[in-house]
């Protein structure tokens, strides 16, 4: 069996602070062979990622992060992502564009894990159909031919849109699971064909604010009252995701489960 990690959009210093605290542990805990990070809110400003950041986070036990409508925001990114095969983009981006959408990797075991970051449609920045992109990736790509486990990451803003995407890879995929709403949702399953799915992983920042960001200015932005740019919350951070079983026969999910470990929220 390879279990397998997956983490929600880490949120500013708070949220990179928690994953160099704790994920080393975490995975010895939970005997984690693998884990995948959306990484694209983790700058200090809480939009984008540099780098740097990239770096941190996989000298703290990430192995692939993947990103969404904010990964241009911090311009360095483009060169490095041409060179770094670990830090992926939305595949349906228009192209051209810098970076890769799909990668596959080696885990010790000698298993090959492919990890698909895609972007929705529906108020989101404009790339190209989802479902268009996905039909291509599925009819060149085969689960235990290509790749041992799929792993996609829909990066969505709209609940139904990531419910459709789940059945569109049901027994295709090994864990379809949503990101960029920053809220875990309670609807961890396996779906009919062995695909492990959630709506949305949460986030990892903290919970104590608006999504991340600081409450108080949050609400003065809502009651259009004096307010400056939306700029992460920096109290302790929760780490949300999903952990995933995966079946080593067949590709699919043997089992899946919610992951939350912090002090805000609590696994229910």
């Amino acid at each position: 069996m390879i279990r397998i990690l997956f983490l929600g959009d880490v949120v500013g210093k708070s949220g990179c602070a928690k994953l160099k605290s704790d994920l080393i542990k975490q995975k010895e805990i939970k005997k984690i062979d693998f884990v995948i990070v959306n990484g694209e809110n983790a700058d200090n400003s809480g939009v984008g990622l540099t780098k740097e950041i990239c770096e941190e986070l996989f000298n703290s036990g990430v192995d692939v992060i993947t990103t969404g409508n904010h990964v241009w925001d911090q311009k360095n990114l483009m060169e490095f992502i041409d060179k770094e095969k670990r830090l992926l983009r939305p595949k349906n981006l228009f192209e051209p564009a810098p970076g890769k959408g799909f990668e596959i990797f080696e885990v010790d075991k000698n298993f090959k894990i492919g990890v698909l970051n895609l972007m929705g449609n529906v108020f989101m920045k404009k790339c190209e159909n989802v479902f268009e992109t996905s039909k291509k990736f599925i009819d060149q790509h085969e689960l235990k031919k290509h790749y041992d486990f799929l792993i996609v990451d829909f990066h969505g803003e709209i609940t139904s849109e990531k419910n459709a995407m789940g059945h569109y890879f049901d027994g295709k995929a090994t864990l379809v699971v949503g990101t960029h709403t920053h809220i875990p949702t309670n609807d961890t399953r396996i779906l009919e064909n062995g695909t492990a799915y959630q709506t949305d992983a949460g986030m990892c920042g903290d919970y104590d604010s608006v999504i991340g960001m600081n409450k108080k200015n949050s609400l003065n932005r809502f009651m259009k009252k004096n307010s400056n740019k939306h700029f992460p919350a920096t109290g302790d951070a929760t780490l949300c995701g999903v952990i995933v079983d995966c079946n080593i026969e067949t590709g699919l999910a043997l089992k899946v489960e919610n992951y939350i470990f912090g002090k805000h929220l609590k696994n229910t």
